[in-house]
């Protein structure tokens, strides 16, 4: 079996990429990894402003390529860039373009063999798409982020279908917009390995603006292939609950190359 912690660094950071930071275990010194991501949510219905389930007033699609990458400037120490091109359309807004770019570090501020804390810090340079319809969780003009993460790897369990180890984490970031409400974010995440090459994800986005805005909550459930340096994900993303946001839900496909 692969050694645990070069694996749940690099699925911690993958499971993080749709929130623009890596999770609590830091990158080694000289490695790193990169992400190609795709994903696809579709709309018909969108939470009200009382959180009640209301059709919107046409179909809508938000589509996103993105890639995040990392680096391990120390072993305590890691810098990250997050982009992506981004598409969607609905009843009133069709749009395509840039989407932000994002810089950050983590600093890996206590670490042992099982768990690991980080605090990350980011900014964020705008795009040129934008949310359309109802409105979801966005991106100012210019925007800071903040963000501690904690996290807890375990060993297998006994049994023919039991998991050969995981890990649980748990993310809380401030994000400080220009030009739009800050937000508040918690982000947590389990995964199973199963076998040598496998891994099981099940992940929760929750957050909220500031001012009454926007609330989401969208749950994720993925699959996980390791092929040596390689990894491969595919998984679906689906709003549960939530407040002036589409019920938007669809597939998730990662590729991530370790080096």
């Amino acid at each position: 079996m692969k050694p645990a912690g070069g694996l749940l660094i690099g699925l911690a950071a993958l499971a993080a990429a749709g929130s623009a930071a890596a999770g609590p275990w830091a990158q080694p010194r000289g490695h790193g990894q990169v992400i190609l991501k795709y994903e696809d949510m579709r709309a018909e219905r969108g939470f009200d402003m009382d959180g009640a389930l209301a059709d919107l007033p046409g179909d809508r699609r938000d589509s996103a390529v993105s890639l995040f990458a990392e680096y391990g400037l120390t072993d305590r120490f890691t810098v990250q860039f997050k982009g992506d091109w981004q598409s969607g359309e609905d009843a009133f807004v069709d749009y395509e373009g840039r989407g932000p770019l994002e810089i950050g570090v983590t600093w890996q501020a206590w670490r042992d063999d099982r768990a690991a804390v980080s605090l990350y810090g980011g900014y964020a340079d705008g795009g040129e798409g934008r949310n359309a319809g109802y409105a979801s969780p966005g991106q100012g003009d210019r925007d800071w982020e903040a963000r501690a993460s904690v996290g807890r790897s375990f060993g297998g369990w006994s049994g023919t279908w039991a998991p050969g180890g995981g890990f649980v984490e748990l993310q809380a970031a401030r994000r400080m917009r220009q030009g739009l409400p800050d937000e508040t974010r918690i982000d947590a995440t389990a995964g199973a390995h199963f076998g040598d090459d496998w891994m099981v994800l099940a992940q929760a986005y929750g957050g909220q603006a500031d001012e009454g805005g926007p609330r989401w909550l969208s749950v994720e459930a993925s699959v996980v292939r390791d092929m040596g340096d390689w990894s491969l994900q595919a998984g679906w993303r689906q709003a549960i609950a939530g407040r002036e946001t589409p019920e938007s839900g669809g597939p998730v496909i990662a590729l991530w190359r370790r080096f």
